[in-house]
């Protein structure tokens, strides 16, 4: 199916995974929203696609633990481009700690970023793809949504929380023209763990040789491809790995 014509908004595009996600939407020929806190990076982003590609982009600052803003992002994304094809839910922190260290402020950000505005993008989306009869939404959770760490605990959950709600939103979209994705991205080269502030798993990771990691564009590519499958396939989920 091609993506010419196409509209995808993609949170957190401002780096990592989201980035790599949007040129690689773009360069497929969809339109691309670019939406994140951080316009500055947004700015280069948009930049690179417009001069790399025929896509068009556009910039919408977005706190998706703002309720209000995510449904200013949808109102302007239809404004611009007429409709919503494609939601990116990409946004997502990963601050793994020991539950003993109580870093309790960490747990309520990552269940507000990774739960919560994966629910008020859906919640901004929805109307506009169920109006169309039409639409993709892509969930990204992450390995650690199938397996928990002893670090992993309350990041595991809000990736177990986003996965069984993609799982439950593919049931109930399944007689509609909206397909539902969930991915899930083994180790990833991305700024994530630069976030880590539990100085005991941080000594897992600072000044040591790790196996080699995904890059963020394998992932762009496995979106790629459940986005542009026939309209009578939906893929529900992958998950990607390195290679051990």
């Amino acid at each position: 199916m091609t993506l010419y014509g196409k509209t995808a908004i993609i949170t957190g595009a401002s780096s990592g995974i989201g980035e790599a996600t949007a040129f690689a939407l773009a360069k497929a020929g969809a339109n691309v929203v670019l939406a994140a806190r951080r316009t500055e990076r947004l700015e280069h982003l948009k930049a690179r696609i417009e001069t790399e590609t025929n896509a068009k982009a556009i910039i919408i600052k977005t706190d998706v633990t703002v309720k209000s803003e995510v449904e200013r992002l949808a109102e302007k994304t239809k404004e611009a481009f007429g409709s919503i094809d494609i939601l990116v839910n990409n946004a997502g922190v990963m601050l793994l700690s020991y539950l003993k260290n109580d870093l309790v402020d960490e747990w309520t950000q990552m269940v507000d970023v990774n739960v919560k505005g994966v629910l008020h993008a859906i919640h901004a989306v929805l109307p506009t793809m169920l109006k169309q009869n039409s639409g993709h939404i892509i969930n990204i959770s992450s390995v650690a949504g199938q397996e928990v760490s002893r670090t992993s605990v309350v990041y595991s959950a809000t990736k177990f929380a986003v996965r069984a709600l993609t799982m439950g939103m593919e049931k109930e979209l399944s007689k509609t023209g909206i397909r539902v994705t969930n991915i899930s991205p083994g180790a990833t080269e991305s700024e994530l763990r630069d976030h880590i502030t539990d100085p005991e798993v941080r000594v897992n990771f600072d000044g040591k040789q790790e196996r080699t990691l995904l890059q963020s564009e394998d992932i762009a590519n496995a979106i790629v491809y459940a986005v542009t499958q026939p309209a009578y396939v939906n893929v529900n989920e992958i998950t990607v790995r390195p290679k051990l």
